[in-house]
């Protein structure tokens, strides 16, 4: 009953409300409906028909459906995706309304039934998409919704509900009470009218949808297309509370997306729906037909647009002319209001595409170009000739010229020819001009113009021509360069042979072709009659002046026919030579007599002479003749060797008869006379004809011997008197006899203590060559005729002087006198030729000058050079008595003295040192600035010859330099660098550029650095003075924080440097280390002791040393110093001096390798074993880290192993791999550390090879050794990529590039560290010589060598200079010949001399086994050789 009432109840009110809202049409599917009456239908195209339900009338009616009248659809009896359609009727309002409806969807298990969708089809037109819908199931109970369509009378629209079957076909779906209100809806907004949307294709279409109402939070507004297509808003705003504004935006529409479109909103409650609106596309008009060419020139055309027959939509509001160059990218629009047009400021010659563009209204109304007119403007007349003539080679036989690149805006047009004109003189007078024009090719901007003559000035212009005129450019006048100039004509060569000259004159060569600069004549002997010229002779040459056309020969050989070759050069080189043969005349005889000798023996009629064989001077002897001539008082005498001899042989009998003076006593044939036999004068005999007669004993007699040389008729005499005989009063024979004996014995014990003295100095020479060869004597170090005659001549007056003494003691005093130097005052005599110098290069100085403090000791003698390496073996290896003992002497009664009286020691050692000290000039009000730490020191026979001082402090530093000033020094040394061990030892002193230190200013004017050490040029001035003083430094950086250098060789160099630099009118050497002791103190004693060894050939290190104590304190802080010494003063004897002066090198390698025919050896061969005595041999101790057994298998060989000091330890971390490698840093002249020396990389090495070239940023790679695979025992394997990338450990090496000529490879690898990308890559060269044949110990040609050294070097100045590893099979004698090579060519380049043995000794200080072999030794020569020839041609 309860029930009952309730829906009663609802039923009540819900027809009240029907009531109240009086709908204008709708169905409420009631009982009391007329159902014909209600304005609907159901679909002819569904699937099934709604069914109607009358809940009244279904007794059992399903709990699952509500209770009244409505219209049904029960899913579970139709197929998924079947339809039912119900259709409104036709709806046409005039005014606003509303459709509302209400709807049932319930599943009892919650599926969904089905989608009930509403359509809103307008004018019978297609149904579209559907404008609301709902799914699922929405409980038990009937919900309502609202459809707010905004479309008014005339148009009408109609609602078509559809049902859609769902796949779950469960439940129902129900419509009921759908009505038709006069007034808007309440759940859904109303759409204001939607106008119609006009835009040009390709252009966005935007319709903005106003809607007024109540939106729902979940409201979706979207577009409709008739077709059924849908748009999703763009963007939605609110106007007001209750009024908002939808965008849609539809991009770039084209005439195919024209159609009708309307807005939707659409919400669970319902759907606002507005009118349909059009959206008009219109397409942009486009010519059909291209523009007309109506006149062309070079800079314009006039065209007709062409414009009747367009493609699109009108109306057309503007018109365009677009235009570009075909193979331009630009593009240029006018605006045109004519039919015809004329396009201005064209390009000449240039071809043109000419589009025509129409615009209709709207934006982007413009159509498309039409189809182009491609049309060319005709050329121009150029611009201007070519500028920029120059040229960019010049021979002496062609020029090669270059000018400004031809563009377009110079020709003017494209079709165009270049002509080049040039024109020159010739002929013998020059009078002759030839012309000639060359056409070039297109777009050439380089010519060279060959067969000039050179030397010339050649005319050149450039004509740019078109076909519509030319422009000729200047003429610019060039010179061909020089050449080298023809010969010299054969029959202008005049001379006039002499007996020892030749004066020989020429003439300009006829085709100078370039400024004679000069003129070189060689000569060289090719044949003579005396045996004693040797043919051919060397070859000489005289250099002349370009107006010296003539040259007077002279010390020639008589008798010798000479081939003299005459060339000019000019600045390119010398031209071809005329030869000429010219033969001197010969001479007379000469003799080797010297003074006249004294005679054999002397009777009353016979006189007994030494006759010595002459010298024939260009032919040979012929006769020797005795001429005896009686000395008559008052006779002019001959003088001896004077031009009036004997022409006219006269026999005894007809010099009688002609009363002559003189007659000839004998004649003896040449070949009787081959050396010095005696001849007695007077033994009557006969001889070719000439009898000898017995003297007159009452009478005094001349002889003289005269020598006759006779060639093709042409004959030549020399004569000489060899003897006088005195008349004798009266017959005293036994005392002849016993004076003849006594002068005979005094004969022989003269020649018995010569030849004892000789055998000495010949041993003592023996022994010391055994030991090392302190002396060269294949460089005449020792004079050794000075030294015999001065030994002879201390004979002879010990003999007169020493006469009570035995033999034995006369011979070994005046052995002692001769090398007594100390005491021999001003009859002091040098045992070293001064053409020499174990020091090289300074000036020579005498010996005995007086004033030298080191006077030997009595306990501690000087130590002869010959036998200083025997006394140093003897003091390192004696137990008693050795180096420590005598170094530890020095500072004996110190302590002592100390203990007596501390004070008075203090004074007496303080007044001792002032009394050297030097004092500065006191500056002005300050009397106390005359200190300085600086104590004079002398030198050997020169007082205050150094100051040594310690290194300047920062506050030191001007009085440093007022020290400098104040005593006119020229040459700073310095034996420290600044900063050791990490402690400042000197203030760096002086400027990089420009600086004041008080009044004194610096002017750093040139600097030189060199491996050992840096010499620095400094101007002094100072402010008040006018001089300006020239200081240079040597800074000696090699010697070590630690100890002593390992080897002398740097710092013998460094002190003939300075030597050399030093003028001798200089004020003293400054000498300085840190504390100016030490190092300063073994600089002084050597330099002091090479000069004392040089002058004396003894040396007295000991008593140099203590007197340099007594004039500073600790002047050899250790007994390391002291040893040093010694060794460094051995090595100065053992070498002595081996640079030769560029200038002077081919003469005197000539005389190096000549080969002394007694010895079968030359001075090279003996400057080599030199060089192997002195290399020092490595001990197993000094290889330590070679020999760990983790490294045996990096070594090639255990015999050829780098020692600790030079091993280049790799840093780039390869895994477990150890940082060793078989390698040796080495230095070159000029770079410290220049090179890396190793071995061809073995196949467990490849890695670490290129760590080593990467770590130690080698820039080039040198390769000396051919690859060899096949060789089990030593194997040379290819350790590069070629081509591509490989890696090595963390190394990746890449190959670049390559080249190859016939004597080297070269390749450019990328070498970079993969774990340290960040440091970048390193660019390196690889130099395969390809010229060095396995088992050979040289280069197959010098001249390839030095084209090696030359690529390196050009290619380490490219590159920044790194360091080069050089390799070779065991990285020896290969690898120090190139390194030796390249020190050699540095020496030559920076100071212009050479010196191989110091190259070769200091690469072997590094590795004993460096230019390994004699021949690799002389090749060194032979290179330095070449290069000065070739330096000559240049």
């Amino acid at each position: 009953m309860r029930s009952a009432r309730a829906l009663l109840l609802a039923l009540a009110l819900r027809v009240c409300a029907l009531d109240s809202e009086t709908p204008s049409a709708g169905c409420t599917f009631e009982e009391d409906d007329d159902l014909n009456q209600c304005e609907y239908s159901q679909g002819e195209d569904d699937d099934f028909g709604w069914e109607l339900v009358r809940s009244y009338m279904m007794p059992h009616l399903t709990a699952d459906l509500p209770h009244g009248s409505y219209l049904m659809v029960n899913a579970s009896q139709h197929a998924a995706g079947q339809r039912a359609h119900l259709l409104f009727q036709a709806l046409s309002e005039n005014d606003t309304h509303c459709l509302q409806f209400s709807y049932f969807m319930y599943s009892r298990d919650g599926h969904s039934p089905g989608t009930l969708s509403a359509y809103v089809r307008v004018m019978g037109g297609p149904v579209g998409s559907a404008v609301w819908n709902a799914s699922g199931s929405h409980g038990r109970q009937w919900h309502q919704a609202e459809l707010a369509v905004s479309l008014f009378w005339p148009s009408e629209y109609q609602v078509l509900f559809e049902a859609v079957i769902s796949s779950e076909r469960r439940g129902y779906l129900g419509l009921d009470d759908i009505l038709l209100l006069n007034y808007p809806c309440s759940k859904a907004p109303h759409f204001s009218r939607l106008g119609d949307v006009e835009v040009n294709a390709g252009q966005n279409a935007t319709f903005q949808c106003v809607a007024a109402g109540k939106a729902a939070e979940a409201e979706r507004f979207l577009m409709q297309r008739q077709s059924g297509e849908v748009v999703p808003a763009a963007s939605v705003k609110h106007i007001s509370h209750r009024r908002f504004l939808a965008t849609f935006q539809l991009d770039e529409v084209s005439k195919g997306e024209q159609d009708l479109y309307r807005c939707v909103t659409q919400s669970s409650r319902g759907s606002g729906v507005s009118n349909f609106a059009e959206l008009i596309v219109k397409e942009p008009p486009t010519p059909i037909a291209p523009p007309q060419l109506l006149r062309a020139g070079s800079t314009y055309l006039i065209i007709q647009l062409n414009t009747n027959s367009i493609i699109g939509d009108g109306p057309i509001v503007r018109k365009e002319i677009e235009y570009r160059m075909t193979s331009g990218p630009w593009s240029e629009v006018h605006a045109v209001n004519m039919q015809t047009y004329k396009l201005w400021h064209l390009d000449p010659d240039t071809e043109y595409e000419i589009s025509v563009l129409l615009t209709r209204p709207g934006e982007g109304g413009t159509g498309k170009p039409g189809p182009p007119l491609i049309s060319r403007t005709k050329c121009a007349e150029p611009m201007r000739a070519p500028k920029g003539l120059a040229f960019s080679e010049i021979q002496s036989r062609q020029l090669t010229l270059q000018w400004e690149p031809l563009g377009y805006n110079l020709t003017r047009c494209h079709t165009y020819s270049v002509s080049l004109c040039y024109r020159y003189l010739v002929g013998s007078g020059l009078n002759q001009t030839f012309r000639e024009c060359a056409k070039m090719e297109r777009n050439a901007n380089r010519y060279t113009i060959k067969n000039l003559l050179p030397y010339r000035n050649i005319h050149v212009k450039l004509i740019l021509s078109n076909p519509e005129g030319r422009k000729e450019g200047k003429e610019v006048t060039f010179q061909t360069d020089e050449d080298v100039p023809g010969g010299i004509a054969s029959e202008s060569l005049t001379f006039t042979p002499l007996e020892d000259m030749i004066f020989l004159k020429w003439e300009e060569p006829v085709e100078p072709n370039g400024l004679i600069t000069q003129y070189e004549i060689s000569y060289q002997s090719i044949e003579s009659s005396d045996p004693a010229v040797n043919v051919p002779g060397p070859r000489r040459t005289v250099s002349k002046l370009r107006n010296e056309t003539y040259h007077v020969f002279s010390n020639l050989h008589p008798g010798t026919t000479y081939l003299f070759s005459v060339r000019a050069r000019t600045g390119k080189g010398f031209g071809q030579t005329a030869l000429t043969e010219i033969t001197t005349n010969i001479s007379a005889p000469t003799f080797d007599y010297g003074d006249m000798p004294s005679p054999l023996g002397e009777s009353e009629s016979t006189i007994t002479v030494l006759l010595r064989p002459a010298q024939g001077r260009g032919a040979p002897i012929s006769t020797y003749q005795v001429i005896v001539e009686e000395d008559r008082p008052k006779r002019i005498k001959r003088e001896l060797g004077g031009q009036e001899c004997f022409p006219v042989p006269l026999t005894f009998d007809d010099a009688m008869s002609r009363g002559s003076v003189h007659y000839f006593g004998a004649e003896l044939p040449a070949s009787s006379l081959t050396e010095a036999k005696p001849f007695t004068v007077g033994d009557n005999q006969t001889y070719s004809g000439y009898w000898n007669p017995p003297l007159e004993p009452k009478k005094a007699y001349l002889i003289y011997f005269q020598a006759m040389s006779n060639l093709k008729g042409e004959t030549r005499l020399n004569c000489i008197r060899i003897a006088r005989k005195a008349a004798c009063k009266e017959s005293k024979r036994p005392l002849e006899v016993s004076q003849h004996s006594e002068e005979m014995g005094l004969i022989l014990g003269i020649c018995a203590g010569g030849l004892v003295v000789l055998i000495i100095l010949l041993g003592a020479i023996i022994v010391v060559i055994r030991k090392g060869k302190p002396v060269n004597m294949t460089k005449a170090t020792i004079n050794y005729r000075h030294e015999k005659t001065h030994m002879m001549s201390a004979i002879d007056r010990s003999f007169t002087d020493q006469s009570t003494l035995q033999e034995d003691e006369r011979l070994g005093l005046s052995f002692m006198d001769t090398h007594n130097y100390s005491n021999r005052g001003d009859q002091r005599s040098s045992v070293v030729n001064e053409s020499s110098s174990l020091l090289g290069g300074s000036p020579r100085r005498q010996c005995g000058r007086k004033g030298s403090p080191y006077h030997t000791g009595q306990l501690h003698p000087a130590v002869r050079v010959a036998d200083l390496l025997q006394h140093i073996n003897q003091m390192k290896t004696a137990e008693g008595y050795g180096f420590k003992q005598e170094y530890e002497s020095f500072f004996e009664g110190w302590d002592a003295s100390k203990k007596k009286d501390k004070t008075k020691g203090r004074q007496d050692h303080v007044s001792t040192y002032d009394r050297h000290r030097v004092k500065l000039h006191p500056l002005l009000g300050d009397p106390n600035s005359d200190y300085i730490n600086a104590n004079y020191i002398d030198g050997y026979h020169r007082s205050n010859h150094f100051i040594a001082t310690q290194g300047p402090k920062q506050e030191m530093v001007y009085d440093f330099w007022r020290m400098v000033w104040q005593e006119h020094c020229s040459s700073i040394v310095m034996i420290t660098k600044l900063v050791e061990v990490g402690r400042v030892k000197c203030s760096k002193y002086w400027p990089d550029d420009s600086e004041m230190y008080g009044d004194i200013k610096i002017t750093l004017v040139k600097s030189e650095m060199l491996a050992e050490y840096a010499v620095r040029t400094f101007a002094l001035e100072r402010r008040g003075y006018s001089a300006r003083h020239e200081v240079k430094q040597f800074h000696f950086t090699s010697w070590p924080e630690h100890g002593v250098p390992y080897h002398a060789t740097g710092l013998l160099a460094f002190i003939r440097r300075v030597k050399a630099s030093t003028p001798p009118d200089a004020g003293p050497i400054v000498i300085h280390c840190s504390a100016g002791t030490g190092r300063t103190g073994c600089y002084i004693v050597l330099d002091v002791m090479l000069d004392m060894a040089e002058c004396e050939g003894v040396v007295d290190i000991y008593n140099c040393v203590k007197t340099l104590c007594s004039r500073r304190i600790n002047m050899i802080q250790t007994e390391e110093q002291y040893i040093f010494i010694h060794d460094a003063i051995l090595e100065a004897c053992l070498c002595g001096e081996t640079s030769i002066p560029a200038s002077e090198f081919k003469p005197t390698y000539k005389e190096m390798v000549r080969i002394e025919p007694q010895s079968n050896s030359s001075q090279l061969r003996e400057e080599f074993q030199t060089l192997n005595s002195v290399t020092p041999h490595l001990d197993v101790e000094e290889c330590s880290i070679a020999l760990l057994p983790r490294n045996r298998e990096r070594n090639r060989s255990m015999d050829v192993l780098p020692p600790d000091r030079c091993l280049p330890f790799l840093i780039s971390v390869d895994g477990d791999s150890n940082n060793y490698i078989n390698a040796a840093l080495t230095d070159s002249y000029t770079k410290s550390a220049a090179f890396i020396v190793t071995l061809h990389p073995l196949q467990n090495t490849t890695t670490d090879f290129w760590r080593l070239v990467y770590d130690y940023g080698c820039t080039s790679i040198v390769m000396l050794n051919q690859l060899n695979q096949s060789n089990s025992a030593w194997p040379c394997l290819q350790y590069w990529p070629e081509p591509g990338l490989q890696h090595y450990g963390p190394m990746e090496v890449e190959y670049v590039s390559g080249a190859a000529d016939e004597d080297i490879v070269s390749r450019l690898f990328r070498v970079q560290n993969i774990t340290r990308l960040q440091e970048g890559h390193l660019m390196v060269r690889h130099f395969q010589y390809l010229r060095w044949s396995a088992y050979r110990d040289t280069p197959d040609s010098k001249k390839s060598f030095l084209h090696l050294l030359a690529q390196v070097e050009r290619w380490q100045k490219e590159s920044g200079d790194g360091r080069t590893v050089v390799h070779c099979l065991n990285g020896g004698g290969r690898s120090g010949t190139y390194c030796a090579s390249t020190m050699i060519l540095e020496m030559i380049k920076c100071h212009n001399m050479a010196d191989i043995f110091y190259a070769a000794k200091t690469l072997r200080n590094y590795k004993p086994n460096m230019v390994e072999t004699l021949e690799q030794y002389h090749f060194c020569y032979d290179i330095a050789l070449e290069y000065l020839e070739s330096l000559e041609t240049r």
